[in-house]
């Protein structure tokens, strides 16, 4: 294994020996390339990185001498020569790795975060490209400070949110004195001071830092800076700053982006608001996303994109709401309101003075953007449609930025960017041609330029040619659209049959995006074999992949794929096949999540998730797909995928959607229901949309759909279905306030849950019997089933259940004056309910913990409780519950706090 390391001195080891490089310039070639490791570098980029302005007149030759060196050093097929440039194609390197630690750092939790920048720091040796002569390196060697310094800035939040602080203090004493004016340094220094209990320092320091902004540069601290001075003054030293979620949302750099010099001198002005319109393919998402890369500094507290789908061939137009919501999660809100004005209160509310970029891309109409936009003025919005949005520009003041066809100068540009200037000038008159036929539409010149460097033993002449046979191009529907109705139809015949039908199915498939697993099986190939396509159809710019390796067709793409001739049953096939892979795999990640709650409708197989995390991450990633495969399912009468999805889909629409998305699966999934052969599928069916609708409080619904699954479990004499629907009855009268009720419910679902022996529903019921009958009064009653229900889940290992019965026996333990061992029991509740994404749990925990300390005459920490858990009601939107805690904190009497049992 071949390793290059550029982050110090630069060296190579193969198979754990340290290879011999030779002199500065010979280590240049190899860091040139290796800074770009799997991508061509062109003969004259390589020359301007080794040379700069003094490029001799052999450097061609001596490049070549260089390069010949270095693949004799490394392996001939480490170093390729491509058309145009040469391609490090085979070699690890530490920026690599340090870069992906860093991606997956951003996506982890603050503990998971910790190790992994700790880990990707450490492979830091010194300055980059130690040693190293010239311009080039050392405008790299500057950049990559720039990326180390921002790791070490997110390793210290990350410390300093988990309480890590030990010799902090030293480090950022002299981060600050080094970077005077760096107002995140400065934030963290404070924290840091005051969390080792030196709040009369950090509060000195912030008053210096302030004369320094104003007396050199005339303003005042920015908010961050600010809201760190609070929380200090409010704290008294024992400040614990909240975790900042700063969301990095932005797709990768586009490949090859050249001129609209105009367009990006005009998103530098100063409206908040930009509209960019243009045709399709004409490359509006490559302006606005080359622009927010290269500006993306000036955002620190974050980048959202969305591609609202305006044009989309598959689908409607995305809904504001769902926009909404995907805005809400990154950042940081679990659960969000069902209502668009509700979601557009909270999301101005939580990006108020925050300096972010919203990247809005495709656009149907103004309505579809109005919600999307932040309130105040600190945020910047580009916008990207075909149309021009007049209300948009009229009515929120955004300036309008029309795109038009790349003039020849930047076509040639874009193409000669792609495959090198030496093969443009081999023939000027087929290139002069090629962009005639492309008509200055980026999109059919990249899929040209992807076609060319696939084939690069071919004449630009022959692809000029085949071209040309297709026939004039008829312009008189959508241009881009006829333009690049010519350019794919020449690049299919590129590719293998295989390939072409991989390219249609993936015009068809559900959802926007797809991931490797899921194409395989749409495809009916191996995870290698799909791979290889996939990457052929990348090369060809048919498709792109990002950074989590997921893959993307532009709308005019797929809509082409999807019209696309292919054998009808050969299509029903691959999409049974997807939907078939989405299935099984939600149906896995339930198990995981909750094994009480998973179907067993196929035969064990090898498992493709690994873990709950891995799970959540799955069902977050392909959230928006399960639901288009859920949709085909049930539209398409394949009943077992369809129920199969339903009950799956309950588990992650509950964490992550409105109580109303729930239901609306549910009633989509009535024909399925009916039409499987298992008896007590429609029994569980309805007393699921029984469930749901107590939670949405239609009472009448509710009573309605809980009576009938009781009568149909009755008929089919099934035991186990008779228990479940007491325990949603129960649920559902304790929603209500029928204690006396629900405590009945309760007891009768017990003894049915023993009666067919499944322990983990057994624990659950002897929990809610003794929650109820804690409730209504017998406190010996509750804590002995309370007790009973703890001692199972601890032998099954399920962390949630345990976590809700310690809830239980500590709210038992305050009613009957045990103070001490109340509060022990419901802290321990809320430490393991934090530790399983119970957020809603975890805060009803904290509410009652604050009364037993409260009665310990633990004042301080009681309202500590209570405020932690006004503020985790209020990110979970329970507005009633939050105002509840406001009330205790002013120290007003209120009723008593409910929780219905767990679902």
């Amino acid at each position: 294994m071949t390793v290059v390391n550029l982050l110090g001195e630069v060296t190579v080891q193969i198979d754990g020996r340290q290879a011999e490089l030779g002199h500065g310039r010979q280590r240049c070639v190899l860091a040139a390339l290796a800074v770009d490791a799997g991508r061509v570098v062109p003969d004259d980029r390589l020359m301007n990185r080794i040379w700069a302005s003094e490029v001799p007149a052999r450097a061609q030759k001596t490049l070549y001498s260089y390069v010949s060196r270095l693949r004799k050093m490394l392996a001939a097929e480490q170093i390729v020569r491509r058309p145009g440039g040469y391609v490090l194609a085979e070699a690890d390197t530490d920026l690599r790795r340090f870069r992906e630690l860093c991606v997956r750092a951003r996506q982890s939790t603050d503990a998971e975060r910790t190790e992994l920048l700790t880990e990707a720091l450490a492979l830091w040796r010194g300055d980059a490209l130690t040693g190293l002569p010239g311009e080039w390196a050392q405008a790299e060697r500057d950049r990559l400070h720039l990326e180390r310094l921002a790791a070490e800035q997110d390793l210290v939040d990350a410390r300093l949110r988990t309480g890590q602080t030990d010799g902090l203090l030293a480090v950022l004493s002299d981060r600050a004195e080094a970077h005077p004016l760096d107002e995140r340094i400065a934030g963290q220094y404070m924290r840091a001071l005051a969390a080792a209990g030196r709040a009369a320092d950090a509060l000195a320091y912030y008053l210096v830092i302030r004369d320094r902004l104003v007396e050199e540069h005339g303003t005042e601290p920015g908010a961050v800076l600010q809201e760190v001075h609070r929380e200090v003054l409010a704290g008294a030293g024992q400040v614990v700053p909240e975790p900042v979620v700063v969301p990095r949302q932005l797709p990768g750099v586009p490949a090859s982006f050249v001129g609209r010099h105009d367009a990006l001198e005009r998103l530098g002005d100063q409206p908040r608001i930009f509209a960019i319109a243009g045709p399709g393919g004409i490359g509006k998402t490559w302006l606005a996303l080359h622009w927010a890369h290269r500006n993306a500094a000036c955002f620190p507290d974050g980048q959202l994109f969305v591609d609202l789908r305006g044009f989309a061939p598959e689908a409607a137009p995305m809904p504001p709401k769902i926009a909404l919501r995907g805005f809400l999660h990154a950042l940081g809100v679990d659960r969000c309101p069902a209502d668009l004005h509700a979601q557009t209160a909270l999301f101005r509310s939580l990006v108020v003075d925050r300096q972010m970029l919203l990247v809005l891309d495709n656009a149907a109409d103004t309505a579809q953007v109005v919600p999307l936009l932040p309130g105040g003025e600190s945020c910047t919005v580009v916008v990207t449609s075909r149309r021009r949005l007049p209300g948009l520009i009229a009515g929120h003041g955004a300036r309008h930025i029309a795109l038009d066809r790349l003039p020849p100068r930047e076509s040639r540009a874009l193409l000669t960017d792609r495959l090198g200037s030496a093969r443009i000038a081999a023939d000027p008159a087929a290139v002069d041609e090629l962009i005639v036929r492309c008509d200055g539409f980026p999109l059919a010149l990249s899929i040209v330029a992807g076609d060319a460097l696939a084939h690069p033993e071919m004449p630009l002449a022959r692809f000029t040619e085949d071209l040309c046979e297709l026939g004039p191009v008829a312009l008189d529907g959508d241009e881009s659209e006829a333009c690049l109705t010519a350019v794919l139809s020449w690049s299919l015949r590129c590719l293998t049959p295989e390939q072409v039908q991989a390219f249609v199915l993936l015009g068809v498939a559900p959802g926007s995006d797809i991931g490797l697993a899921a194409a395989a099986d749409l495809f009916g190939l191996t995870a290698a074999a799909a791979r290889a396509v996939l990457n052929r159809l990348e090369t060809l710019s048919l498709l792109t992949q990002d950074a989590r390796g997921r893959y993307r067709m532009h709308d005019l793409i797929r809509g082409h794929a999807a019209v696309h001739e292919i054998d009808e049953e050969t299509r029903l096939e691959a999409l049974r096949r997807v939907v078939d892979h989405y299935t099984r795999t939600a149906i896995e990640a339930d198990r995981l999540i909750d094994p009480s709650h998973a179907l067993d409708l196929f035969p064990a197989e090898s498992s493709r998730l690994s873990s709950v995390e891995e799970a959540i991450t799955w069902f977050r990633t392909e959230h928006a797909n399960l639901l288009a495969a859920h949709h085909i399912a049930t539209t398409r009468g394949w009943h077992l995928l369809g129920w199969g999805l339903t009950w799956s889909l309950q588990t992650l629409l509950a964490r992550r959607s409105p109580i109303w998305d729930r239901h609306a699966v549910l009633l989509a999934a009535t024909e399925s229901v009916e039409q499987l052969a298992d008896p007590a599928l429609p029994v569980v069916f309805v007393w699921t949309l029984g469930n749901v609708c107590a939670d949405l409080g239609l009472r009448e619904d509710t009573d309605r759909y809980l009576s009938h699954a009781l009568e149909l479990a009755e008929e089919l004499q099934d035991s186990l279905q008779q228990a479940h629907v007491h325990r949603v009855s129960a649920r559902a009268a304790a929603l209500r306030g029928d204690d006396e009720r629900a405590l009945a419910h309760s007891v009768k679902s017990l003894e049915l849950f023993r009666l067919v022996g499944v322990p983990a529903w057994t624990a659950g019921a002897a929990n809610n019997v003794g929650w109820f009958a804690a409730l209504t009064g017998d406190l010996d009653t509750a804590r002995e089933h309370c007790e009973a229900a703890i001692t199972m889940f601890e032998e099954l290992g399920d962390l949630y259940g345990e976590a809700n019965t310690l809830d239980s026996l500590g709210w038992i333990a305050h009613r009957s004056g045990d103070h001490l061992g109340a509060a022990d029991k419901l802290r321990r509740a809320a430490t393991l309910l934090r530790s399983t994404s119970g957020i809603l749990e975890t805060a009803n925990s904290l509410a009652k913990l604050g009364d037993p300390l409260m009665a310990l005459g633990r004042s301080d920490e009681a309202r500590a409780a209570w405020q932690e858990a006004a503020e985790l009601y209020r990110a979970q939107h329970c507005a009633e519950d939050a105002y509840l805690m406001e009330l205790k904190l002013s120290g007003r009497e209120f009723a008593r706090q409910r929780s219905a049992p767990r679902d």
